[in-house]
């Protein structure tokens, strides 16, 4: 699996501890930056590590701001990107089961880093179910196919 992480100063701690546990869990990460603690701005991190995956180019994304609402809602505006902003262990495995997200952000000022990092753990080791499921998603990526006309 390789996995494309990216974080603005709020996140970049997380980040790194991140990093550290997907290298442990021998996953490939690409690291989209940022690469310090001065203010930045979340797109400039999250939509690039969003385009990597609706590419194709990694399997999956992280991306960790102060709240991780920036970076989900820049990650959602790239077609086939199905990014959800998780605090929780249930809810990080709900989301994989139910809803096959691709990309996972989170608030480094929300969570501290165990949490953190166990909801990593699971969203990555966590599958789609599939099914009744699969037809729901699908009427997601039909809606964003159409242009969203309306």
């Amino acid at each position: 699996m390789k996995v494309a992480i990216g974080a603005d100063h709020g996140g970049y701690d997380l980040k790194e501890q991140i990093k550290q546990l997907l290298n442990e869990m021998n996953i490939e990460v690409e690291d989209a930056g940022c690469d310090c603690s001065q203010s930045v701005d979340y797109a400039d991190y999250g939509l690039p590590v969003a385009e990597k995956v609706a590419r194709g180019d990694v399997d999956r994304g992280i991306l960790i701001c102060g709240t991780g609402i920036g970076m989900s809602i820049a990650a959602n505006k790239v077609k086939g990107v199905r990014c959800a902003l998780v605090h929780d262990l249930f809810s990080a495995k709900a989301t994989r089961e139910h809803n096959d997200t691709n990309v996972l952000a989170m608030g480094a000022r929300v969570i501290g880093p165990g949490v953190a990092l166990e909801i990593v753990r699971i969203w990555l080791s966590t599958e789609f179910e599939g099914g009744r499921h699969l037809q729901r998603i699908g009427k997601i990526a039909e809606y964003e196919n159409k242009g969203n006309e309306g």
